[in-house]
């Protein structure tokens, strides 16, 4: 866990999170919980994450998102060296849409 996330807290937020049973659910949360930009942004890291993934350069991912290469670089740098919940999630995203 990183040092931000080491402070004592009820764990309510990650609680209500785990909580929620599905998308519909989810979009409703966020949009009570963030704004509109700060949802924006994070559709926009799982988009990078899920294209750097993929294989693809910065310049093609900039193309498709229109990211920053300090966001695609911070995403980059996460999913190398970072808490694995990006390598957590994208498997399991990846497996649902082959199902689908």
């Amino acid at each position: 866990m990183s040092k931000f996330l080491d402070k004592p807290s009820s764990g309510i937020l990650y609680k209500a999170i785990v909580a929620l049973k599905d998308e519909a659910e989810c979009r409703k949360f966020l949009e009570d919980l963030c704004t509109v930009s700060e949802i924006k942004a994070m559709e926009q890291r799982m988009d990078v994450a899920m294209l750097l993934d993929d294989g693809l350069i910065y310049s093609e991912i900039l193309e498709r998102t229109g990211a920053s290469s300090a966001t695609i670089s911070r995403v980059n740098r996460c999913l190398h060296y970072g808490a694995d919940g990006y390598r957590t999630i994208i498997p399991r995203l990846k497996n649902k849409e082959e199902q689908e």
